[in-house]
């Protein structure tokens, strides 16, 4: 009779790595990794020999670096989510994109169980599991770090040496690190400390510290259409090579680190550095551009819609009624959001340096401070009147109740 089979989440990183042989010791499923690649870069390398002497019977390597820039980036970008003010969410909607692809090989497998190395302290594992279930209910879902006797990373890397698992960690470096195409997070070790400084030049690997930048401002115009970045100083770039760009030059310099004390979902408060070159520079230019392509009511809704957006995708609740609800949303909001977008960016700053847009909402003839034709200044007197009339009344109730004490 045929083993089960279980697909294990796999990157190759410290958790990942004793998992396998952890599954071996504890089950008897045959196990399959998948590395679902979303821009790790070379981490990539090296993995299938890996899986394989560790236990593993195959290992798929799956490229979603244009699924993930195209159906979970742009969505998000457009929408202008961003968690808690700082947060672009690179872990968090990558997340999704890779269970997505965990539960299609593994229907296509025959698997009965879907396994991840995500802790019982973290988001991912919520990320994970809730796309498993939106996707495959009747999936079984191990979580070894529910479950298993190991409790910090440093137990995990005894694991490691006393089954000669290689592991591209130390005790002295044990930073947990997650990167992909949006960005780079780091967490643990002295960044636990919130008064800690962190020592950029130690952790950065995208970008470089903000002032060890050029002295000289780079400019870089952005082109969007419908909300979406379709070309670089006048190239059109398809999305993978667009973000992979502006990861270069906004990286250069300095642009795109957020040090932020989260919530995460489980209830606890964590301590995290991100790199996000191209993302901060598009979420600026994308802002940008809808201030003269969006209405009032429009953008200022929108604004509110962001939050709950970006909550659904940090709460990993991508698969949902509501965010596919507000995606539609966000999608007619964008329709007039095209145009071009100069920014310069310097040390870690990113500023507008010129907006233009067929769609542009802004009249020189109605906002100019000079004499014009367009507006009448008289039509502002009645409409004050109107305005204020609510706080005229109440004064005046308030004025009489007062007098007649």
């Amino acid at each position: 009779m045929a083993k089960e089979k279980v697909v294990l989440a796999y990157s190759g990183g410290l958790d990942t790595s004793i998992i396998i042989p952890w599954l071996k010791e504890n089950y008897d499923y045959e196990v399959i990794a998948v590395c679902g690649d979303v821009g790790q870069g070379k981490e990539t390398e090296g993995l299938e020999e890996k899986a394989l002497k560790t236990g593993a019977s195959k290992l798929y390597i799956e490229d979603l670096r244009d699924e993930y820039v195209k159906d979970y980036i742009y969505p998000t970008l457009k929408a202008g989510a961003v968690y808690e003010g700082k947060y672009l969410l690179g872990t968090s909607h990558a997340r999704p994109c890779i269970a997505k692809r965990l539960v299609e090989i593994a229907e296509k497998e025959g698997a009965t169980a879907i396994c991840h190395g995500c802790t019982g302290k973290g988001n991912d594992q919520v990320r994970f599991e809730l796309t498993i279930k939106a996707l495959a209910p009747q999936m079984k879902i191990i979580a070894p770090w529910r479950i298993w006797d190991i409790k910090s990373r440093e137990d995990e890397i005894e694991y490691a040496a006393a089954r000669g698992i290689p592991v591209p960690v130390t005790k002295e470096d044990n930073y947990s690190m997650d990167r992909n195409i949006w960005h780079l997070s780091h967490e643990g070790m002295d960044l636990e400390d919130p008064a800690n400084e962190p020592n950029y030049d130690k952790i950065l690997k995208l970008m470089v510290s903000p002032d060890k930048a050029p002295d000289k401002a780079t400019y870089v115009t952005i082109d969007f259409e419908k909300g979406e970045p379709v070309a670089v100083d006048g190239k059109k770039m398809k999305p993978v090579e667009l973000v992979e760009y502006l990861n270069k030059v906004a990286g250069e310099n300095g642009v795109g680190i957020a040090d932020i004390v989260e919530n995460r979902l489980v209830g606890m408060k964590s301590r995290g550095v991100y790199e996000t070159p191209a993302g901060t520079v598009l979420y600026y230019a994308h802002r940008e551009l809808e201030y003269i392509t969006l209405d009032k009511q429009t953008m200022h809704y929108k604004d509110e819609a962001a939050i709950k957006f970006g909550e659904i995708v940090y709460d990993g609740q991508w698969f949902t009624p509501l965010r596919e609800a507000l995606s539609a949303f966000v999608d007619k909001t964008q329709e007039t959001v095209t145009g071009s977008v100069k920014l310069r960016l310097y040390k870690g700053n990113v500023m507008s340096a010129g907006v233009t847009s067929p769609y542009s909402l802004y009249d020189e003839d109605i906002a100019t401070f000079s004499e014009d034709e367009v507006y009448d200044q008289k039509d502002s007197a009645g409409f004050i009147n109107l305005f204020g009339l609510p706080i005229k009344v109440r004064a005046m109730m308030m004025r009489k109740n007062k007098e007649n004490k």
